[in-house]
């Protein structure tokens, strides 16, 4: 069996982790350690809908993972609340 790491801090709390949703919100999350980005920039860079991006997002939001920043279009940092890497 082909074992997958997640980021850690894309596990959520008050939803169900399912696969899908832990390696799109790996993807995000991966992104968003190098830099803030928008969510037409995370899009486009790990190949997923617009759509489906901003609901992680907002997911992520709900638990304080992520924040938004600035005006319309937000751009998405992290906040350092959640389980980190060792």
């Amino acid at each position: 069996m082909l074992k997958v790491s997640y980021h850690p801090k894309a596990f959520l709390l008050h939803k169900k982790n399912v696969r899908r949703g832990l390696t799109a919100r790996t993807k995000i999350l991966s992104f968003l350690e190098e830099n803030p980005l928008n969510t037409k920039m995370l899009a486009k860079k790990i190949g997923v809908s617009y759509a489906s991006v901003l609901r992680h997002l907002h997911l992520l939001e709900d638990e304080h993972i992520v924040t938004r920043q600035g005006k319309k279009p937000y751009f998405w940092k992290l906040t350092g609340v959640g389980q980190q890497r060792l």
